[in-house]
């Protein structure tokens, strides 16, 4: 895509803010190389990386990657042979163990079965090394100095050093605290040169006998090794030597291990600098509440509520923008500063990210196309260097843009025609439409000739379009009106302004039939407009509505079915029970007769024979309430009323009836909730009355609701189980009446701990709440408090 286009458009802008996001320097160059292409399938599967980071991004906080330096140069350098330094070799370790890390979260990912379509195919690419990489970190820190754990001779050469260093200050003390303390400057111990030494007067020299490493500026203190710890320093720096000797063979041999991963390590970095980048766009999504954008193969662009991506969310106003299906042309006319050249940039822009793999500020099911190529001619390109005035500038411009387009290209406009006189002006934008109509790119023009008015409707494939001026306020409202054309407002704004109305009943007059009928008709149309918005908003609501109720009949005529056959089905089986028990103890009564007859023979008395049938007759259900006066009793006592207490069993909780909702619910005042609880499962409880006063106790039934602990641990949950948990827990320990919970969250990515407070600042029963002391918990847990 033509290099022009991006600076007009400002594409540098949007990668700026992308360079914000990277943490990596390969993540940094592919923020650098990022441009837009025209390879449908290449640009999907670039927007499939983009929305794996985004739902990453929603519900892990992102790919956890580290800072990692630019690596190239020190695998070239291991490549020609040469040796490196601990710092070149953390650096290379930190792309070792950030590829190990990164290859577990996406294992962890998979197993929690998160849907990504494209992020895997690249994760599957990085190579982890673990030998290697465990080498480089037992025997290099991350500031590149070598460990004492690189090799058992470093360690034991570390420790001789620390025991001679240990020998030699004990001997210094003796001359910085004892009887040869007053010929010392100062009662220190020093080193130059490597070696120990003590800042002596220069006229005291001779006391101590050995060496002099330095003097002071003023040649008044000399810093003399003694004669006595010569043995010591000398025996020091030896070790000091093999020290760094061993230090030397052990990155040798770290730099001549790494050369046969060379190629495998560079390719890590780049992919992790890939993630990165994948990251920077999730990010930069998230800032823009932008969405994925769908590709239209056919160049349909649909833009739903678009906005601008450079200008702030609360400044720009969405627009529907739309080209390609109906028409390939859209000529846009208005006032000035009412946003027809913002409009004709965020078309632009949006289209040029999208084929560049990110997510777009406009609503979900936007779609766009693929352009071989976006041309502009925006803004004033008057050049004095070239001394070309501002319409040959734009005429040169509009030249270079005729001779490249094709069909599959995008023409931006802006002002066409504008800079000379007006009807050659207009004239000439019509004829530059028209070759583009030729041709069959898209294109969008802004302009102020009346003529191109005409045009949109004289020309297929072709409409107006204005940005909408409220004559009431004077001011534009920045609306993209699709289909109707801009008018002029000059009288109307003249006429609020103050100015006589004779003058501008005059200036009606001198304007020609034909103007003063476009004018008319564009007013028609407005007028039209709007009548037909106000009554599809209407419509629209009304099938929203409609939509709803169908949705809600239909799961609630599948649910009544669902229901019946349950019941039906549990009927039959507690049926089936009673009919089992019932032949059950037909048999036994059976069985018994039959041996009474066996033993007494054929006589058995009356009596025996009425107890069997009675016996029988027992197995009867009666279903019939009326006729059980026992129950029929225990109905009238079960009788509720407004202001009766009562027992919720379901939550062991007494409480007091409200008002009743409807034939099966009522409303019940419980502490201090209020809830909507079934019929049956409210029991009148009986009211006892007593000379002495009473208090209020508040009845818990162990049996109906289970002990509430004062804390809800969510560590080790996910998200949507934790918020459903941190729901019920609310609710519980408001009926267990508890003043004051603490809900540990954990820090992990933040995720839970920010649902649960927003959770909590959208609840009316929470007074406060704030993070636990640090010896409690920190930010990893919230106190509660009720009101």
């Amino acid at each position: 895509m033509n290099q022009k286009i991006l600076k007009t458009l400002e594409y540098q802008q949007i990668k700026k803010m992308l360079q914000e996001h990277v943490l990596t320097a390969f993540g940094q160059e592919k923020v650098a190389q990022l441009a837009p292409i025209n390879d449908a399938e290449l640009i999907q599967v670039m927007l499939n990386q983009t929305k794996d980071g985004v739902d990453i991004e929603r519900l892990k906080g992102g790919i956890p990657l580290p800072q990692l330096e630019n690596v190239r140069p020190h695998l070239k350098r291991i490549e020609i042979g040469a040796m490196l330094n601990g710092r070149e070799l953390a650096q290379l370790g930190r792309v070792l163990r950030a590829t190990s890390a990164t290859v577990r979260f996406f294992e962890e990912l998979a197993k929690s079965e998160m849907p990504l379509q494209a992020l895997p195919e690249l994760v599957d690419q990085l190579v982890t090394l673990p030998q290697l990489t465990e080498r480089i970190r037992s025997s290099v820190a991350d500031d590149g100095a070598v460990l004492d754990t690189a090799s058992t001779k470093l360690r034991g050469l570390r420790s001789g050093l620390k025991q001679l260093e240990g020998q030699i200050r004990s001997r210094m003390d003796s001359y910085t605290h004892g009887s040869k303390a007053k010929y010392l400057s100062d009662p220190i111990v020093t080193i130059r040169n490597d070696r120990y030494v003590i800042p002596v007067k220069q006229e005291y020299r001779g006391q101590f006998g050995g060496v002099v490493h330095d003097q002071s500026a003023s040649g008044q203190t000399l810093f003399m090794e003694p004669q006595a710890i010569m043995d010591l320093n000398n025996r020091l720096r030896q070790v000091q030597i093999e020290e760094q000797q061993e230090i030397e063979r052990i990155l040798a041999e770290l730099s001549e291990a790494i050369m046969p991963e060379r190629h495998q390590i560079l390719a890590n970095a780049e992919l992790l600098g890939e993630l990165d980048f994948v990251n920077a766009k999730a990010q930069l999504a998230k800032t823009l509440k932008a969405t994925e954008p769908l590709i239209n193969l056919e160049n349909h662009v649909d833009l739903k509520q678009a906005r601008h991506p450079l200008i702030a969310a609360e400044k720009i106003v969405a627009n529907d923008i739309t080209i390609g299906a109906d028409y390939q042309a859209i000529v846009v006319t208005g006032p000035n500063t009412g946003g027809k050249t913002i409009t004709l940039k965020t078309l632009g822009l949006l289209q040029i990210m999208a084929q560049s793999g990110l997510f777009i500020p406009a609503r979900e099911e936007s779609q766009v196309g693929v352009f071989s190529d976006i041309f502009a001619d925006i803004g004033d390109e008057q050049s004095i260097e070239q001394n070309l005035s501002t319409f040959s500038a734009h005429m040169e411009n509009i030249i270079q843009i005729l001779d490249q387009i094709d069909d599959h290209s995008l023409v931006l406009l802006d002002e066409l025609g504008a800079g000379t006189d007006p009807q050659e002006g207009a004239a000439l934008a019509i004829a530059i439409l028209d070759q583009i109509g030729i041709v069959g790119a898209n294109v969008v023009a802004s302009t102020h000739y009346p003529e191109l008015k005409i045009y949109g409707y004289n020309r297929p494939q072709t409409i107006n379009a204005s940005m909408e001026f409220d004559v009431a306020t004077l001011q534009p409202t920045y609306r993209l009106l699709i289909g109707v054309p801009g008018r002029s407002n000059a009288f109307d704004i003249s006429t609020r302004l103050g100015l006589p109305e004779s003058i501008v009943n005059q200036a009606k007059q001198l304007m020609t039939d034909d103007s003063q009928d476009l004018n008319n008709m564009i007013t028609d149309l407005e007028n039209q407009r709007k009548a037909a918005e106000t009554e599809y908003q209407a419509l629209r609501y009304e099938v929203t509505e409609a939509t709803d109720l169908h949705q809600q009949l239909s799961t609630a005529y599948q649910q009544f079915f669902e229901d019946r056959e349950t019941e039906m089905t549990k009927a039959k089986e507690k049926a089936n029970q009673i009919v089992e028990k019932a032949e059950e103890k037909a048999d036994k009564v059976i069985t018994n007769l039959r041996q009474m007859q066996l033993n007494q023979g054929a006589q058995i008395k009356e009596n025996q024979l009425i107890d069997a049938k009675t016996t029988l007759n027992e197995l009867h259900q009666e279903t019939a309430l009326k006729k059980n006066k026992v129950l029929q009793r225990a109905k009238r006592q079960q009788t509720l009323k407004e202001g009766d207490e009562v027992l919720v069993t379901s939550y062991g909780q007494r409480g007091t009836l409200l008002r009743q909702i409807d034939a099966h619910n009522w409303e019940v005042q419980m502490g201090i909730i209020k809830m909507k609880i079934d019929s049956a499962d409210i029991e009148k409880q009986k009211v006892v009355e007593d000379q002495r006063p009473q208090r209020q106790v508040t009845t818990v039934n162990s049996g109906g609701m289970r002990h509430i602990k004062a804390q809800l641990d969510l560590r080790g949950k996910r998200y949507e189980e934790a918020m459903g948990e941190v729901d019920q827990y609310i609710d519980a320990a408001l009926l267990a009446n508890y003043q004051q919970v603490t809900i540990v969250h954990g820090k992990g990515t933040g995720a839970i701990r920010q649902g649960v407070q927003e959770y909590l600042q959208g609840n009316r029963q929470v007074k406060k709440y704030e993070y636990a002391p640090s010896n409690a918990g920190g930010n990893g847990a919230t106190i509660v408090t009720f009101k």
